[in-house]
Parts: structure tokens; sequence; C-alpha cells
């Protein structure tokens, strides 16, 4: 085995175990400690892992089965009908969360190019937050949890139509034929997944449903692979991984994968969050601290107000809109991937790149606080509050 990548697993896990002790002693939530311990023994820190590029490619698996998982626990028809109530939701939300994002980058003198990045950036937010610190019983029966899936589902499919945006400009222009058959392509893909799981995946399911070891292999075996195809379509491995999750969720024996698949997830999203916190170049901090702090307490203050103004509109209950809006209130871990294509693109320069890493290192952090303080999570610090 690779000294150097031993190492590296031994100083995040061993490292991650004595934050979250501490966390846990401290009644801290546990995301805050991987994001710490990260900058703490990261490249830019301490450098005890110097090279973290291919342990943020593997950490991407994380995201790959949250969304399996979340597909896995959602019927199809619940599915379409919170689509349907937060639709008008997400795109007013989202505009106004550009524009805020737009304004503020333009008074810290970034290029107009700069800040439609930006703006777009703010736009999200992270699937991994919000389901991470959602009781599991509010996630998958009421109706506060179809709420915020509906809308971050929304969400990351306008987080996919960016990042189209911003591939095809990575040779100068924008290719709108290219774009436009990569979404037509999102119909297809739904269309062949159902087919196959109706006609192979099921009957394997019901023939073998006793043989755990095989009915786990096929699960991420079918994971796998329906993202590596939504990729190779032009799509993305997330969206390619919730399909995935979806399209079987009718299966009797969704439940038994998904709870055989989450220890897995866990170690996976330990390394993702360790990874935003090693992504990032301390010495650049100074630089971008004042218009990260301003777009995070913008952020902060804009997401739980508007969400709230929306969804009352909408008829929802004043407290649920609440619930929601705080629960949205940071950005996304889209917003990094963003800030990552970009810039390999040459869209944005470095500075702008690390504004938007900022941002969504303070508002992960921020917002995590504000949640398990006064709202039911998982990790909440208040017994009363504490729901798995």
């Amino acid at each position: 085995m690779n000294e150097a990548v031993f190492q590296s697993f031994f100083f995040i896990f061993t490292g991650s175990a004595i934050v979250a002790t501490i966390a846990i002693y401290g009644r801290q939530p546990l995301l805050v400690g991987y994001i710490a311990l990260g900058v703490l023994i990261g490249p830019f820190g301490f450098g005890w892992v110097p090279d973290i590029n291919l342990l943020s490619e593997i950490s991407e698996i994380g995201i790959i089965f949250l969304l399996f998982l979340l597909g896995l626990d959602l019927q199809p028809q619940a599915l379409v009908s919170a689509l349907k109530k937060v639709t008008v939701v997400t795109f007013i939300s989202s505009f106004i969360f550009s524009l805020i994002g737009y304004f503020i980058a333009h008074l810290f003198h970034y290029s107009p190019t700069e800040c439609l990045v930006i703006g777009a950036a703010m736009m999200f937010s992270s699937t991994l937050i919000c389901i991470k610190l959602l009781p599991t019983t509010v996630l998958h029966h009421r109706h506060v949890g179809e709420m915020i899936i509906g809308l971050l589902l929304m969400q990351d499919f306008l987080a996919i139509f960016v990042l189209l945006i911003l591939l095809s400009s990575a040779s100068g222009q924008i290719d709108i034929t290219q774009i436009g058959l990569t979404l037509l392509t999102l119909p297809l893909l739904v269309l062949f997944a159902w087919g196959f799981v109706k006609l192979v995946l099921l009957k394997l399911i019901a023939k073998f449903d006793q043989m755990g070891e095989y009915i786990f292999l096929l699960s991420i075996g079918w994971c796998m692979g329906l993202s590596e195809i939504a990729e190779v379509l032009g799509l993305s491995r997330e969206i390619g991984a919730f399909i995935a999750g979806i399209t079987i969720a009718s299966s009797p024996i969704s439940q038994h994968i998904a709870l055989k698949l989450k220890p897995l997830r866990d170690f996976f999203l330990i390394m993702f969050f360790f990874s935003v916190g090693a992504g990032f170049n301390l010495s650049l901090l100074p630089e971008v601290a004042l218009a990260a702090a301003v777009l995070a307490v913008a952020m902060l203050t804009a997401k739980p107000v508007i969400f709230r103004f929306l969804l009352e509109k909408q008829s929802e209950k004043k407290d649920l809109a609440w619930d929601i809006g705080f629960r949205l209130g940071q950005i996304s871990e889209f917003s990094l991937l963003i800030a990552y294509v970009a810039y390999k693109a040459a869209v944005i320069g470095e500075l702008a790149s690390h504004l938007i890493q900022a941002t969504a290192i303070f508002t992960f952090l921020i917002s995590s606080y504000i949640v398990i303080y006064n709202f039911p999570s998982p990790i909440a610090t208040n017994s009363k509050l504490r729901r798995d």
C-alpha cells in the first residue's frame, strides 16, 4: 500500500474520531469538526495531508451515495407532487439570491463575469447539510421533508444547467446546441432506468432477495453504473445516482438497501467535509475575508426570510416556512463545484474562486449551528430537539 495514502487516511479518520469526541462533549456539530480538521492538517495548514486531490475525488462518492439513498426513500408520486409545489418558489428565490450575490461582488470590484458566477453560486443550498441535519422521521414521513427535498432537487437541476454553461464556455464561447442536447438526454435516461429496473433489476432482486451480499453489490453496481452513464451523457453523476435510487424505491427491499449503504455513505461524507476544509488556501483569506463575510451574512439572513415569505404565499404555515428557510440558509457543495469549474475554465480568477469557497465554509458552519441549536436534528445540542 502507498505509505502516503495510508498516512492520509490515518490522519483523516483518527483525527476525525478525536475531533468528533471533542465536538460531542462540547455540544458542537460534527460537520464543523470535520471542516476544521481539514483546515488544520491540510496542505495549507500543518501539511500532514499534503495532497488532497485523490481524496477529494474519492470523497465525491459520498454525495453520490447520499443522492442514491435519497432516491430510495422517495416514491415517484410523492416526488412529482413535491416538485409541483416548489417550482415557482425555487425559480423566484434563486433569481433573488443570484442578484444579491451579483451586487455584493460588484461592490467589491470583481469583474462582471465573476459577479455573474458568484451570483450563480449563491442560488443553491447544501443537500449534504440539509439532509444530514434533518431527522429521518421528518425527512421521510412529513410534509416539511417533502418540501425540502423538492426545493433541493429543483436547485440541483438549476445547478447542473449552470455547470453545463460553464463547461461549454471552456472553449471560449457558450455552445447552446450542446447544452440543449444534454438537457434532452435527461428524460431518455429516466426512461432507460425505469425500463431496466422493471425488466431486469426487480426480477433479480425478487429472485435473490435472501442473499444480502448479492443485493448489496447489485445496488452499488446499479448506483455507480447509472451515475457513470449520466456523466457520459453530459449530465452529472449525482443526477444519475438519484434516478438510480428513485427507480427502485417502489421495491419492498429498498429500505433494506438503504440501511446497508448508510455506513458507506458516512465514510465518504467525512472525507468530503475534510476536503472542503483542506482545499482552502489560508494565505488568500485576508484578501477575501470581508467580501466572504458580507456574502455569508447576506445569504444567512436573506434565505430564511425569502423562503418564509414565498412559502407562506403558497399557503404553507408560518412555522414550517421558517423551519425550511433556516435549514436552507447556507450555500451549496454545488457552489464549490461551480467555483472549481469556472476557475479551471478561466472564467473567474483565483480570488473569486476562493471568495465562493470561503462563503460556502462560513455558511456551512454558521447554518449548522443555527439548525442544531434551534430545530430538531440528529445532532442537536439540546436533548429535547435531538431526533434521529
